[in-house]
């Protein structure tokens, strides 16, 4: 697989597959050009200049860095609280696409990959899904041919609704043909259906005069790269431009190493989470250098360059040079495309992300379903960069909760082996009389030590004939100062209340931290299973007169 992913191995296959995959950018880029409310040459060259950087770089073979749905829709966001006139905020704009790129090159010489980890998979779907609906609704106006206005996406569909009687008709024929067309496709692996479709809008707005029926058409796109100058803003514009950068940044990778690490698995290839943070980072400076958008690899593209028969990272070189040679030789033909086709392209490429499967999935699975519906709901209540921080925050709410409110485990012994298991789900497993087995189900930090120790010692002093604990530690791989001060006092009142502490499969961190906090006879009470441990407090069950 090291082969197919290296230059060495172009073939015509990478040739078609970048040509077709062109065919999807172009329409892509201008209606995602419009999501910003930016011109459509700055996704244009922001997807050339992604592509070619990210090939010199990265390593993913289908990844097609570009700008994306939610890239343009958090951009659009920032610039809408961001003070300053179009051309002020066009500046910003490219100011933003910058900034991304710095921090993404500086995470990656920090190697702080896992940041993705700062936004869950059920976030990600659930702000997918609030996401893609969004985007859709807002290119309905478009398609049906009525521009509407609203404060949110309530009203906003409220307007579109009492529009029906201002419809126009040739917008909505050619919008819903357009439609129709691209979903039947998708059904073709490896078949340029937004190419053909692209085509088709042209020939028939050539043919049937669209334009003289109201129909709304793309216009000449302007390509002329001009080097980017600073914006005359004043400090409350950065401030807030610099504020909204990292949760672009955030969503961008979480989008892009998520399509590039389900592609790589499939396929066996290699990837290194902080080269692809660099090469990120490096293809949103080329971008901003030619005042581009923000680019990532999209999952439109992404799978789109998979099923188009993807071999190396020669497929996006062969995108950018079709998607150049396109809009450079046809240009004028551009210019009749209707913006309904358009519309639709960008509805079915978010078609997928409609499917509420995967989080239906998460109910059944009784886990973070609340946390996905809350990241959609978000998005829709408050807006794309609000509901994206709030699905965030939900994310590091569900996890502070799950680790603060852990369950602690009462072990037994199953038969005469030397394993030791859960009481409440193997009541087959036996307990040793006098002897309490206890395993916190989280690692032990500041927000759980004093609950995990507080109910061990109630329990243990109300327990009868109780001479010993075992304390399993394994899921505990270092401690915070909160968690081994209440460690020490955990153990100092179990010394006054006559029982016996010993502790099990303590990390060699966690056993250096207790030893410098003071707890005593370390070498004795520290044992690495815990059927180790059982062997050493039996002694005082069977022995009253060890001390303890």
């Amino acid at each position: 697989m090291t082969k197919l992913s290296g230059w060495h191995a172009i073939n015509k296959a990478d040739v078609i597959a970048g040509i077709s995959i062109a065919g999807l950018m172009l329409p892509e880029a201008v209606a995602y050009a419009g999501i910003a409310g930016l011109p459509p040459h700055r996704a244009i060259l922001a997807g050339i200049a992604g592509c070619l950087v990210y090939a010199i770089f990265g390593r993913s073979r289908f990844a097609i860095v570009s700008p994306t749905s939610s890239s343009a829709a958090i951009l659009a966001a920032t610039l809408a609280v961001v003070p300053g006139n179009a051309t002020v905020k066009a500046g910003l704009a490219t100011i933003a696409v910058a900034l991304a790129g710095i921090l993404f090159v500086v995470a990656a010489a920090l190697r702080l990959g896992g940041i993705t980890g700062f936004i869950s998979r059920p976030v990600l779907r659930g702000f997918a899904l609030g996401l893609a609906i969004t985007i859709i609704l807002h290119q309905l106006p478009i398609l049906v041919g009525v521009p509407v206005q609203g404060s949110n996406i309530f009203s906003y569909a409220g307007a579109l609704f009492v529009a029906i009687p201002r419809w126009n008709p040739a917008s909505v024929a050619v919008g819903i043909v357009a439609l129709a067309a691209l979903l039947l496709l998708k059904r073709l692996p490896g078949f340029p259906g937004a190419f053909l479709v692209l085509a088709a809008g042209i020939l028939a707005s050539s043919i049937f005069d669209l334009g003289g029926y109201a129909v709304e058409l793309v216009g000449t796109i302007e390509v002329l790269p001009q080097w980017p100058l600073l914006p005359d803003a004043g400090w409350t514009a950065y401030s807030r431009l610099v504020q909204f950068t990292v949760p672009l940044v955030l969503i961008l990778f979480a989008e892009s190493w998520g399509t590039m690490r389900a592609l790589a698995l499939r396929y066996g290839d290699p990837l290194e989470v902080n080269r692809e943070l660099g090469a990120l980072g490096f293809a949103n400076i080329a971008s901003a250098i030619v005042q581009g958008m923000p680019v990532g690899a999209g999952f439109s593209a992404g799978f789109a360059s998979e099923a188009a028969g993807a071999k190396t990272r020669a497929t996006a070189v062969f995108a950018a040079i079709g998607l150049a040679i396109l809009i450079a030789c046809a240009g004028p033909l551009v210019a009749r495309l209707p913006e309904p086709v358009l519309a639709a392209v960008v509805i079915a490429a978010l078609t997928h992300a409609l499917d509420p499967g995967p989080i239906l999935r998460l109910r059944r699975l009784h886990r973070d379903f609340y946390v996905a519906l809350g990241a959609a709901g978000g998005v829709l209540l408050f807006g794309v960069l609000n509901g994206m921080l709030l699905a965030i925050v939900l994310s590091l709410v569900a996890m502070m909760h799950r680790l603060a409110s852990p369950y602690v485990a009462r072990l037994g012994r199953l038969g005469s082996s030397h394993n030791f298991v859960d009481l409440s789900r193997h009541p087959e497993a036996m307990e040793t009389p006098g002897i309490a087995i206890w395993r916190p189900g989280e690692p032990l930090f500041f927000g759980n030590a004093e609950t995990i120790f507080g109910e061990i010692l109630s329990r243990s002093r109300g327990e009868t004939g109780l001479k010993a604990v075992v304390l399993s530690l394994e899921e505990s791989f270092d401690l915070d100062s909160t968690a081994l001060d209440a460690l020490t006092e955990f153990d100092g009142a179990m010394h006054i209340a006559g029982i016996r502490l010993q502790f099990a499969r303590v990390h060699d961190r966690v056993r250096d931290a207790m030893a410098i906090a003071g707890i005593e006879d370390l070498e004795n009470r520290c044992s690495f299973s815990v059927d180790d441990a059982a062997v050493v407090v039996g002694a005082v069950v069977t022995h009253s007169d060890v001390s303890i």
